[in-house]
């Protein structure tokens, strides 16, 4: 299969195209910077004369271009949508003029939100964001919206409702819808996975635009302790981006159903907390140990964890890397330089890793 790979000398990407190559297929990298090897076309996914020429002779597109993480503030705004929306309604425009019908796009967890929460008085509820003040406060968790009870979080399915609290998770659900559109216009074949945590070798390193792992890493390359925000027991399920470029090939090899954007969360299925993840990165590169700071970031969300029990049902996936081998390869893998300003080619990341810490 000739497979045109949006962001492919990314973080992401780059895992995805060395996949693809293992199974057999014919990837070509869109991308602003090249590869360490293989064919490549330097464009910009916003440029449509550029997309449609790489999209001749592609059976499929794997889409992986977008500014990540959550940025510095709203002034990011323009630039996430830029890249991500306008870049995404370009490539499905192309596609849809050259007759490609099968897409696998990078979707991310933050499209939910918060997580899902049980109440022990009122069952699932959906608590709103989380007060300047209580964060302020040091009171972290939310809180029934209706008793204001302890709440116990819980794994997320797909038919959980979006309540995207970021400029970047809004971005990410525009994406899905734009897919959903261009698959009922011309019964084409489009696949969301919606990536938790991501990390592994070639995170971009120093640099606000990438997910939690990157900046422990970062901080530890430096010798520096990482800094954990809140009390450091938010919830996330961390995985690793050799299993995700796994699922991204499973998915372009599927006879998912046509007309529709179909969403798969892509997790591990173990959570673990922030904490947990900085203490075990640190402890495998050999300190120094996190500090919990207190602080906090408007934005964040305090617990996500996925139910992958789609991905595994339907595709065959299955995660190969548990959490304390990828922490222990992490730790001492290289991480890429970081661009002087946030590429279209920086995908999750978090997305890839999760836009949070």
């Amino acid at each position: 299969m000739r497979v045109l790979v949006t962001g492919g000398a990314g973080f992401i990407g780059s895992h995805i195209v060395t996949t693809l190559r293992l199974r057999g297929h014919d990837p070509l990298v869109l991308d602003l910077v090249p590869p360490d090897e293989g064919e490549f076309v330097r464009a910009d996914v916003r440029d449509p004369e550029a997309v449609r020429a790489a999209l001749r002779g592609a059976d499929a597109v794997c889409h992986q271009a977008a500014m990540v993480g959550l940025g510095k503030d709203f002034a990011d705004a323009p630039a996430y949508v830029s890249h991500n929306d306008l870049g995404t309604a370009v490539l499905l425009a192309a596609m849809a003029e050259s007759g490609v019908r099968n897409l696998v796009l990078a979707g991310s967890m933050v499209v939910y939100g918060e997580g899902r929460y049980e109440c022990p008085r009122h069952g699932v509820v959906r608590p709103g964001p989380r007060r300047v003040a209580d964060l302020a406060a040091g009171r972290f968790e939310p809180r029934c919206p209706v008793c204001d009870s302890e709440l116990a979080p819980g794994l997320v399915g797909e038919d959980a409702p979006t309540d995207p609290r970021n400029v970047y998770a809004t971005t990410k659900l525009a994406q899905e819808h734009l897919a959903a559109s261009w698959a009922r216009c011309v019964d084409g074949r489009a696949v969301s996975l919606r990536y938790h945590n991501v990390y592994g070798p070639g995170m971009p390193r120093d640099t606000p635009y990438a997910g939690v792992a990157s900046f422990f890493r970062s901080s530890l390359a430096r010798g520096e302790a990482p800094q954990v925000y809140e009390d450091g027991g938010q919830r996330r399920d961390f995985v690793e981006v050799r299993d995700v470029a796994e699922a991204n090939a499973l998915a372009l090899e599927a006879s998912t159903p046509t007309g529709a954007c179909t969403p798969y969360n892509t997790g591990s299925g173990t959570p673990h907390t922030v904490g947990e993840m900085a203490t075990a990165l640190a402890e495998a590169h050999g300190g120094p140990l996190p500090v919990v700071t207190g602080e906090f970031r408007l934005g964040d969300v305090r617990h996500i964890t996925a139910d992958s029990r789609r991905l595994r049902t339907d595709l065959g996936w299955r995660p190969q890397v548990d959490f304390t081998a990828g922490m222990t390869d992490f730790a001492h893998a290289a991480q890429r330089p970081a661009a002087s300003a946030p590429p279209a080619s920086q995908a999750r990341g978090s997305g890839g890793g999760a836009p949070d810490s």
